[in-house]
């Protein structure tokens, strides 16, 4: 019997510079470590970096709104201006950015090109 959630997991080519990423552009924590897998925490989130023995996280097609295919990690966010900057000195890359009636919207790439979304509901 399924019992809930578990985590959400990332392929990444280097471990170290993804958990520095994860804690500097999110202030996540590193609750459990292993060669080949971290998991990060946040809240009740736990995020999953799995090593990929230092080969490369292959490409999706993607576009401003997030990936065309696979899951997209969203998180929940009280201020996007002031993430996206904690975002952009710890290296990430901006993919779009969208402010409409539902709410504000960031989508970026972690350092191994994951696509990731942060929202701020207006409802």
């Amino acid at each position: 019997m399924i019992k809930g959630y578990k985590d959400f997991y990332y392929n990444v080519k280097d471990m170290n510079k993804a958990v520095q990423f994860y804690s500097e552009a999110f202030g996540m924590k590193k609750t459990y470590g292993h060669e080949f897998w971290t998991t990060m925490t946040i809240g009740n989130l736990n995020l999953g970096l799995h090593w990929t023995e230092g080969g490369d996280v292959p490409k999706t097609a993607r576009d401003s709104h997030g990936q065309d295919c696979g899951g997209t990690l969203t998180l929940d966010s009280d201020n996007i201006s002031d993430d996206r900057k904690r975002i952009e000195l710890a290296g990430g890359k901006i993919l779009g950015e969208a402010n409409q009636e539902w709410g504000h919207m960031l989508v970026f790439e972690d350092l191994d090109g994951n696509v990731l979304k942060l929202m701020k509901s207006k409802h």
